[in-house]
């Protein structure tokens, strides 16, 4: 269902799952405003300016998410600019493989920052904004890694097993606020993480599919949400 001054939020929007979701967004939401962050500009430049073709508002904002420092200034522009996000987007992340006996404590905090803390400082600054408002939706991409291990994914399954924790805390703190929490947590997607692996394309699920059940989500009615959806490749696990 459609909502008033929609404001899109999306973390690790320049390429992958977050350019595929801002896409979709704004081809289905034409008038929204998109807030696009990442660390990379150019890519960023180039995903706004595809969204903005589609009928959207794009706006970017290139930023570390593990700077705690940098999230919080981030934010406070962002909400300057475009007020309080309709849906909360936390989509960076990034995979790096290692086993228990490879994987260094620099490795390990590294992949937990990224996938995990990121999250937490932007939502721990957003959310409070949305239970003011008393609406909101906040949207988290975990993993399948998030609900079983993989051998050599220490780090990345660690994360991701966290994510979903603090997914799950923030939807218990906050439903009586308005506020919808949902997570996604996809198998092998066709993304960078993928190249090189030897696997086809049709091994792995296209990034828009994803897209497009983020957005399924985000349209149910105000009566509804959607708390966890599993998606995996249509000839299972890799």
């Amino acid at each position: 269902m459609g909502k008033e001054k929609e404001h899109i939020l999306i973390t690790g929007a320049s390429q992958g799952m977050g350019e595929a979701i801002a896409r979709t967004f704004s081809e289905a939401l034409p008038g929204a405003t998109l807030s696009l962050l990442a660390r990379n500009r150019e890519r960023l430049r180039s995903v706004a300016d595809a969204c903005i073709a589609a009928g959207a508002n794009a706006h970017i904002y290139p930023c570390d998410l593990t700077d705690p420092d940098a999230v919080s200034s981030v934010c406070d522009e962002l909400l300057s600019d475009s007020g309080t996000p309709t849906a909360l987007i936390n989509n960076a992340g990034m995979f790096q493989p290692g086993g228990i006996s490879d994987t260094t404590l620099e490795q390990y905090r590294f992949q937990m920052d990224v996938n995990l803390t990121s999250a937490f400082l932007i939502s721990s600054r957003i959310v409070p904004e949305m239970i003011s408002a008393r609406s909101g939706h906040v949207i988290f991409m975990a993993s399948v890694a998030s609900i079983r291990g993989y051998p050599r994914g220490i780090a990345y399954c660690a994360s991701k097993h966290g994510l979903l924790g603090l997914a799950r805390a923030i939807r218990e703190e906050t439903k009586e606020n308005g506020i919808k929490v949902t997570v996604l947590l996809p198998g092998a997607t066709r993304t960078a993480s993928w190249d090189g692996s030897g696997f086809p394309d049709e091994r792995l699920m296209p990034p828009e599919d994803i897209a497009a059940a983020v957005l399924g989500a985000y349209q149910m009615s105000d009566r509804t949400v959607v708390e966890e959806i599993l998606l995996r490749p249509q000839l299972g696990d890799i």
